[in-house]
């Protein structure tokens, strides 16, 4: 018995290629298909939540947005994941560093994702469970980042339930954990890709520097995601030649 369309993906499992590159915004999607994508066809559109699918250097590949936070990413990652036979999600985002060695514009893979979530929960575990990258998928991307010369760190991240946070020490308490950056999506991601036995990566360019104040100007950022975005293509390239 089918599962789609679902009231969030109004497609089919061939709309999708194997791997699906998801940032939050929708317009990030469309910039992507627009720019790096041969033959695009917009797939998905409910609820303004873009997803195209084209070819970049003769690979399919399929973009499409995950909007804001942790439900969000929870919704569209299971369904990718579960009815669509897709693979291989790639989350691409931007990220607030907390950490003085990584700088805006840095690239950072989520090697791990700690979060202030309860979305562990619903799996009922007799303990804690820690929401890990797929390791095919992040060993790929370094290499490629390796190949384009960008400036990256890979570890801890937090994926964090709230963006304006009323605990005053928040940020020192995970600044103390080592982390490096904050988020809002990845740790539902790498959770979804377990239970479902597919593979996951959190790929982030820093935006923003959440100790020092230094932000994006709106031309740098689109220049900066740009590396980000090639890297995580690139990677798809690879993951369907394995």
């Amino acid at each position: 018995m089918k599962n789609y369309p679902t009231p969030h993906i109004n497609a089919t499992p061939d709309d999708f290629a194997k791997t699906v590159l998801m940032p939050g915004d929708p317009l990030r999607s469309k910039f992507i298909a627009e720019n790096f994508l041969e033959d695009a066809k917009l797939v998905n559109n409910v609820r303004g939540i873009q997803g195209y699918t084209g070819f970049y250097n003769g690979t399919k590949v399929s973009v499409m947005a995950s909007g804001m936070g942790i439900p969000s990413i929870g919704i569209y990652s299971y369904e990718l994941f579960n009815f669509f036979d897709v693979d291989n999600i790639i989350r691409i985002g931007s990220a607030g560093s907390i950490n003085m060695d990584v700088k805006v514009r840095d690239l950072v893979f989520a090697m791990g994702a700690s979060t202030n979530s309860d979305y562990a929960r619903q799996f009922q575990l007799p303990g804690t469970f820690a929401p890990i990258a797929d390791y095919t998928l992040l060993k790929t991307a370094i290499n490629q980042a390796d190949s384009v010369g960008a400036n990256y760190h890979v570890g801890n991240i937090l994926s964090s339930d709230t963006f304006y946070n009323a605990q005053e020490d928040f940020n020192e308490r995970w600044i103390k954990m080592g982390l490096l950056c904050i988020e809002m999506e990845t740790a539902a991601l790498y959770m979804n890709a377990a239970k479902a036995r597919k593979h996951a990566l959190g790929l982030f360019t820093i935006s923003d520097h959440i100790l020092t104040g230094e932000s994006l100007s709106a031309e740098l950022r689109q220049n900066s995601f740009t590396e980000m975005m090639e890297v995580a293509l690139k990677t798809a390239v690879e993951m369907d030649n394995l």
